[in-house]
């Protein structure tokens, strides 16, 4: 049944008056009804759409694309506005509602919750016009001409979660004004160039680049690239007008930091990609302590000259931003930048002392507990030799007194959401991954956070809606690629998985997780010489022992011989114990066929939080454990049943 379920746009139409136009004269609604459908049926094929079935006054069909259904839906209430501008032509006219989720194919028709959805978001539309939700906005938003306006809060009949709506506004359509929310304007702030004398300040220009895309990012105006994609070219000999193509924006911010003393002069400068134009350029020379307010300002300055209004609460945040003491301040970049380098125990630790040190210098920096929280989690994910709900509760505590000192500040959030997480606390921490995305709608990595925990859960329509986002967010991120085409893989959509996989090795070739990424595509595509031969490849390129050997085991036990897998996987239990291989041990004694070992060490996995419980619930590979009644009892002990 697995193999059944995918991602599709869903589009419901509906001719309107039909029914009270039979009352009244059957002849001529069938003939209206015949000739409506003559007219829209070739339009699904047209735009590589599939119809579903008929209702007489109306269909249901599906596409591959956001897109195309989208173009398909303007393309037949194109064609019906000609017709109905004829002469003497009785009007015919069709509501036209379009989504996008995961759906389920079954004896030629399609079942799921995407598909409730989008028959209740039909009926909102207007009379030859379109309604799309907010997934299907995320994905046109930019790609079509026409404009798209937010329509107010409307609760659907049997639906218990939000759904945003727009309609596409159409040329000839006029109507009450409503909320517009148009595509965001696409933004990248390159690295900041470090032109201090002493060359290890690098890290304050390294530092200002992430803090500017964090303070930038609030104003929902502005689609701002994450720090991932835009880093690489902190040594780019490529043009403005390349790198804004390459990263799908409009506009390009650039500058420099020069640090003298307590002094720093910061210039920077806003330039549009297409005509390569300066739009606006300052220099600014300031103490260490007016740090905050300067970044303040270039993001009031870089809205401004894009022609993006601020919102009263995005104002209102962007002034209250606090300042910390300047060498607390140095510290906390000092440890953002190392974590951004490294997951090394050493490089961690080293981090995790910079934030502790910062706080020692300002107990009222915020961002340094935020980020003391975040460190304090991956230790403990890692590296811990001390039971999960001790650097839980760590974590959590240092989170509460960031939110306590910032309450409008989307790391400590996200932060917070992480923490609650690995605590199995779903409801709560979605609320937060939400709150911290309304904050800052660009953070590449929440989107992707976010999306793994709505796989934990089974959701893989929003899941997918996330981590498309985080691409969006940060295109050329390897960590958001690869959990992109992992998804994609298991809902077996697997040539949208291969692009995907072809963009992370263009990315990071030759590396361990893009040969990880191949096995697992050659595997679903059932290609088993060529995936063990990327097994073997991850097997060599692998520097941490503990994980050698289980890529020998995963080896073995896919080519059938068995009881080598089993004496590799007994030699590793000989071994003191590492949480976070215990999850990949159950996995491989799933695939020889042992359940009682797969269940013993999902046990040790799920005991020590270091557990993927999305690729047990939607990897195909492991149906055989899901078949199992103790797969009940394990997602029950995460609370996910």
């Amino acid at each position: 049944m697995a193999a059944n379920r995918r991602l599709a746009a869903i589009m419901f139409t509906d001719m309107v008056g039909s029914t009270a136009l039979a009352q009244r004269n059957e002849a001529e609604a069938l003939r209206l009804r015949d000739e409506q459908e003559v007219l829209v049926r070739p339009r699904f094929a047209a735009h590589q759409g599939r119809e579903i079935k008929s209702m007489g006054d109306g269909f249901l069909a599906e596409f591959d694309s956001a897109l195309r259904a989208v173009q398909c839906a303007i393309d037949v209430q194109e064609r019906l506005h000609d017709r109905n501008s004829q002469p003497g032509a009785r009007p015919i006219q069709l509501r036209i509602g379009v989504h996008l989720g995961d759906v389920e194919r079954h004896n030629n028709d399609i079942f799921g919750d995407a598909v409730n959805i989008a028959s209740r978001i039909e009926p909102l539309a207007s009379p030859g016009g379109i309604c799309i939700s907010g997934e299907v906005f995320s994905q046109v938003r930019n790609k079509i001409p026409n404009r798209l306006e937010k329509l107010p809060a409307a609760s659907l009949k049997g639906i218990h979660v939000s759904v945003d709506l727009y309609r596409v506004v159409l040329p000839w359509a006029g109507g009450p004004p409503v909320a517009t929310d148009h595509a965001p304007a696409g933004l990248g702030i390159l690295p900041f160039k470090n032109i201090s004398p002493d060359p290890k300040d690098g890290y304050i220009a390294e530092g200002l680049t992430e803090e500017l895309i964090s303070v930038i990012s609030q104003v929902r105006g502005l689609r701002v690239i994450s720090r991932t994609s835009v880093m690489q070219y902190l040594a780019t000999t490529k043009s403005v007008s390349q790198i804004a193509a390459e990263l799908g924006v409009g506009s390009i911010l650039e500058g420099s930091v020069r640090k003298a003393g307590n002094r720093l002069r910061i210039t920077a400068q806003l330039i549009d990609a297409p005509s390569d134009r300066h739009l606006w350029t300052q220099s600014y020379d300031r103490d260490l302590d007016d740090v905050f307010a300067v970044q303040t300002e270039i993001a009031k300055q870089v809205a401004a000259a894009l022609e993006v209004e601020l919102r009263p609460a995005e104002q209102s945040r962007l002034d209250s931003r606090r300042s910390v003491r300047p060498e607390s301040y140095l510290a906390y970049l000092k440890g953002r930048t190392l974590i951004h380098y490294s997951a090394t125990k050493a490089t961690l630790q080293a981090a995790k002392e910079q934030f502790e040190l910062s706080i020692s210098l300002d107990s009222s920096n915020a961002a340094a507990y935020s980020s003391l929280s975040e460190i304090t989690l991956m230790i403990g994910w890692f590296y811990a030799d001390v039971p999960p709900a001790e650097w839980i509760r760590a974590g959590r505590s240092l989170v509460a007194k960031a939110i306590e000192l910032d309450p409008n500040l989307a790391e400590a959030h996200a932060a917070l959401a992480l923490a609650l997480w690995n605590d199995f606390d779903y409801p709560t921490a979605e609320k937060e991954f939400r709150l911290a995305l309304s904050l800052n709608p660009s953070d590449s990595e929440v989107h992707n956070s976010y999306a793994l925990l709505l796989e934990d859960e089974g959701r893989t329509d929003e899941a997918l809606v996330e981590l498309l986002l985080a691409e969006e967010a940060d295109p050329r991120w390897p960590r958001g690629l690869g959990n992109l085409a992992h998804l994609l893989i298991w809902l077996r959509r697997l040539d949208e998985a291969l692009t995907k996989v072809q963009k992370f090795g263009e990315v990071k070739p030759d590396s361990l997780t893009y040969h990880n990424l191949l096995s697992v595509y050659y595997l679903a595509k059932a290609d088993l010489p060529r995936a063990l031969e990327e097994i073997g490849r991850c097997e060599e390129l692998e520097t941490e022992p503990r994980w050698k050997p289980l890529n020998r085991a995963w080896r073995y036990a896919l080519s059938g011989d068995t009881e080598r897998s089993r004496a590799t996987l007994r030699a590793e239990e000989s071994l003191p114990d590492r949480p976070e291989t215990a999850d990949s041990i159950a996995q491989i004694y799933v695939e020889i066929g042992d359940m009682d070992q797969a269940y013993r060490w999902l046990a040790k996995a799920i005991a020590t939080q270091n557990v993927s419980i999305r690729a047990w619930r939607l990897d195909p590979r492991l149906e055989p454990a899901r078949a199992d009644p103790r797969f009940l009892a394990a997602l029950r002990s995460m609370h996910l049943a």
